[in-house]
């Protein structure tokens, strides 16, 4: 049994929501970490009924505090300027060019 993504998966991840490769759960919980991770405000009931329709409370539970746990490492690493191996692409990713200095 196969665990994890494919290279071909890992790299078109950023189509989850259209891509035939993902199942339902995996396109739900790509949406979830991705919502959770750009505006956590936008996590509403109608997306939370969805992610219960298909996942035990168990399995939200966990998938919410990996989601956590990788959003608050990333922004950790930003902080304290770790260099990153690879771009992230996806599309609304937030600018990081840092701003313009006045002299």
């Amino acid at each position: 049994m196969q665990q994890g993504l494919s290279d071909e998966n890992y790299n078109s991840v950023q189509h989850y929501h259209d891509h035939p490769d993902f199942t339902e759960r995996e396109r739900l919980a790509a949406e979830y970490a991705e919502r959770f991770a750009i505006d956590h405000t936008s996590v509403d009931d109608e997306l939370w009924g969805r992610l219960q329709s298909v996942y035990s409370d168990p399995e939200l539970l966990e998938l919410t505090m990996t989601i956590g746990f990788c959003v608050g490492m990333g922004r950790a690493f930003q902080v304290l300027d770790v260099a990153r191996d690879f771009d992230i692409l996806w599309s609304r990713e937030p600018d990081s060019t840092p701003p313009q200095t006045k002299e």
